[in-house]
């Protein structure tokens, strides 16, 4: 078998190659020690030619109509000539650890446009509601030249939020009507919001939109945004008519060309690469003492002395902490 070097994946990338994009991919995803090595050397020639796009984060609740609304914003932002890669994570199950990866069938029409690129990738258990290599798979978007990368997350949930410490732009699609207009403020979702965007605004529909839309305007008065220059917008858009998410692409824009005048873009940018950093020193952690044979011996008399209610649950911990 023909191994592939870490300079063929970098030029494949570089050429904007989609077979060999998605086999990067694969390789970032892999667990194998060989492949974490490869991909990391990879990582590394690739990072000088990446930074050049607008990277969005798209969360709400089941049923919202995440994935009709990517894909209209991707058809009209591809249409006008804009490299678009949807990085979209399905949930995984926590049984099996398979999941459906099915964003292909849903988005049929934006999967087969020449200007755009979609990755489904399962989320993998992880609280945070995206997939472990969501980071590293953004930049090899980048070095591959996609200028718009849109971030599809598994559902709002408190530990949803770490897509916002990854994106340039955390976009919060909301419904009308189905009484929970305000329960993101509950979950803190909305206090990391760049715009939120209450969907279907359309047939009968539209009525019960501009309620929502005053309520929640109101709701946003109470909560101060990130920045002093950009008070949060509570917008509506059809994600069934042609370009009607076109306004909300402008908006973004907007905050692009605010925070990059401020040099706040840059600021969070640097901030994304710390946090980065450490998550990937709390895995490299867990592995590691997923993986020391001396705690491995330990766990199943500690685990019992917990179990019986001998050793607290802290206790427990904490003992098995000391053997790393």
């Amino acid at each position: 078998m023909i191994q592939t070097s870490p300079d063929q994946f970098v030029k494949g990338i570089l050429d904007g190659n989609r077979r060999m994009i998605a086999k990067t991919i694969t390789l970032m995803e892999s667990s194998l020690a060989e492949h974490q090595k490869t991909a990391s050397m990879v990582m590394e020639q690739i990072l000088p030619h990446t930074g050049n796009s607008i990277r969005v984060g798209i969360t709400g609740v089941p049923g919202v109509g995440k994935s009709t609304f990517i894909e209209n914003l991707g058809i009209f932002l591809a249409d006008k000539g804009h490299k678009v890669a949807v990085l979209a994570v399905d949930p995984s199950s926590r049984r099996s650890g398979g999941s459906i990866l099915g964003d292909k069938t849903r988005m049929e029409k934006l999967s087969v446009h020449e200007n755009a690129f979609i990755r489904p990738s399962p989320a993998g258990g992880l609280l945070g509601g995206v997939a472990a290599k969501t980071r590293e798979i953004m930049v090899v978007c980048e070095a591959a030249g996609f200028d718009v990368i849109l971030v599809e997350t598994v559902g709002v949930g408190q530990s949803e939020t770490s897509v916002a410490s990854m994106v340039d732009f955390f976009l919060v699609l909301m419904i009308a009507g189905a009484g929970d207009e305000l329960q993101g403020i509950k979950k803190g979702v909305l206090e990391l919001a760049d715009g939120i965007v209450i969907n279907k605004a359309d047939g009968d529909n539209l009525k019960a939109v501009e309620k929502a839309k005053r309520e929640l305007k109101t709701a946003m008065h109470f909560i101060r945004p990130e920045s002093p220059a950009w008070p949060i917008p509570v917008l509506t858009c059809s994600s069934i008519v042609q370009d009607g998410t076109s306004k909300i692409w402008d908006t973004i824009l907007d905050h692009h060309k605010i925070f990059k005048a401020s040099g706040e873009f840059l600021q969070r940018r640097k901030k994304q690469s710390l946090e980065w950093m450490w998550t990937l020193v709390e895995e490299g952690l867990k592995h590691r003492f997923q993986n020391n044979e001396k705690i491995n011996e330990k766990i199943p008399f500690v685990s019992q002395q917990v179990e019986n209610e001998k050793m607290s649950p802290s206790a427990g911990a904490e003992k098995l902490l000391s053997y790393l």
